[in-house]
């Protein structure tokens, strides 16, 4: 498989770090190919403005950002950095994305990429042959499957089913659901890192036996059973239909039934 690695942590002697040269040494053990797209190493510009459709400042016009992205993705007038990270999202067949979870989110930087690199008309925006927009299990990048691997400083019991801060994957339903799956691509459970701060040399062997582990498995992995959008579960205003998951609301309620793959460890 074909293996894009998009890391944002600012510090290549952490953790994080430390999980994705190990990650990567695994994958080629495998037999996998990679490539790696390292934000902070970069220099990664996280902030969408007119540069990214060579758009002339001075036009006066009024910057319409999705309908500018959509024209410059369509006629090729997006930056060259932008058009560098679609070229290796779109030849992945996986997308690790790695990061600590600051804010209960990814970092500026992770967002920006997601803001500029995911245009309309790359990762959302399509229609199929009767006009239908595809998203939420359809979309510009599916066939793809997609990783969380995230750092927290807090102990695991706190981001459990009844923790404090919430129960991890709907901390990361934004990302796993909004983005992933609005796009596409098929959500892995994530793996997280907990007590990332105080974490010594023994849950650093650990945790980098665990991320061995999952990437044995990213081609066979069951992902988060979300409802596609156009599998029938959803109505014409996009809501749950009256006799699906009835009673049900919340995050849990686009999942469908089933015991659902473990993650978060």
């Amino acid at each position: 498989m074909k293996v894009l690695w998009v890391f944002a942590h600012p510090e290549r002697r952490s953790l994080n770090g430390s999980l994705m040269d190990e990650g990567l040494r695994e994958l080629d053990r495998l037999g996998h190919q990679s490539r790696v797209s390292d934000l902070y190493g970069m220099g990664w510009k996280p902030v969408v403005d007119a540069d990214d459709f060579r758009r002339a400042a001075e036009s006066g016009d009024r910057l319409m950002v999705g309908a500018e992205q959509e024209r410059a993705y369509a006629s090729g007038r997006l930056s060259d950095d932008i058009l560098a990270e679609q070229e290796k999202a779109a030849w992945a067949d996986v997308l690790v994305f790695h990061f600590p979870m600051w804010w209960f989110g990814p970092p500026a930087i992770l967002k920006g990429w997601f803001d500029r690199v995911f245009v309309q008309g790359f990762a959302f925006g399509v229609e199929d042959e009767r006009g239908r927009t595809l998203r939420y299990g359809a979309g510009g990048l599916a066939g793809r499957r997609a990783l969380v691997v995230t750092s927290v400083g807090a102990r695991q019991s706190s981001f459990g089913p009844r923790g404090v801060h919430g129960h991890v994957d709907d901390v990361l339903f934004p990302l796993l659901h909004g983005t992933f799956w609005y796009t596409g691509m098929a959500a892995l459970p994530p793996l997280v890192a907990y007590g990332a701060d105080r974490a010594g040399t023994a849950e650093q062997r650990a945790y980098a036996d665990r991320l061995r582990q999952r990437l044995r498995t990213l081609g066979t992995a069951e992902p988060l059973p979300y409802r596609h959008e156009l599998g029938g579960d959803y109505d014409e205003d996009l809501v749950l239909r009256p006799h699906v998951a009835p009673g049900r609301t919340g995050l849990a309620a686009h999942l469908r039934p089933g015991p659902a793959p473990a993650g978060g460890c």
